[in-house]
């Protein structure tokens, strides 16, 4: 009788346990579900990173310091405006998409 209860109280801790059992790509696609500004200022970071990285060779005369200041505003400018549209979308969901009771 001990063998089975314990066996009904590891099934139970399993099953409440195992709604918060979740991996890094599940949890990725809730929350980019959820706020999906966030992925796209992050995409759109790393590709002015990786441009400003691919054109770091043929920056011509300006100096490196500059360069990767303009490539860091860039950067940072992309991810204020996805954030800046992200909750200006959230508000539109929240106050003039709800319908009014």
């Amino acid at each position: 009788r001990k063998i089975l209860q314990a066996s009904i109280m590891s099934t139970d801790t399993d099953l409440s346990l195992s709604s918060y059992d979740e991996d890094q790509g599940s949890k990725f696609i809730r929350k980019a579900k959820e706020a999906p500004f966030v992925p796209i200022g992050m995409a759109g970071f790393a590709a002015i990173v990786a441009y400003g990285l691919y054109r770091l060779k043929s920056r011509g005369n300006t100096k490196m310091s500059l360069h990767l200041i303009h490539m860091r505003v860039a950067a940072q400018g992309f991810v204020v405006g996805a954030m800046t549209l992200g909750m200006g979308y959230s508000m539109y969901r929240e106050f003039w998409a709800k319908p009014k009771p």
